[in-house]
């Protein structure tokens, strides 16, 4: 159980696996909701912009997959840097 809170994994979810996947035993459910997605092209994800301009994040599993815990948690500072008021 060393580092659990890196990994949940919630089958009984009615929309599990919200991605496609060939390996639904390591889809990590922890970030159901992508942190990243606030930071736009900056996020390192599979993602497209649709012709209205809406961020698709349909083909990206970068937060699905159970060895991205680090890397998310590092774009952290990015996340508060652009919710930051402008002082100018």
């Amino acid at each position: 159980m060393k580092l659990s809170y890196r990994f949940f994994n919630n089958n009984k979810c009615e929309y599990f696996p919200c991605h496609k996947t060939n390996d639904p035993e390591n889809f990590n459910c922890l970030f159901c909701y992508c942190p990243l997605y606030a930071l736009k092209d900056k996020c390192g994800g599979n993602f497209r912009y649709t012709e209205k301009g809406i961020k698709d994040c349909t083909n990206c599993t970068l937060p699905h997959k159970r060895d991205n815990y680090d890397y998310i948690i590092g774009k952290f500072q990015d996340i508060v840097e652009i919710t930051k008021l402008d002082n100018e």
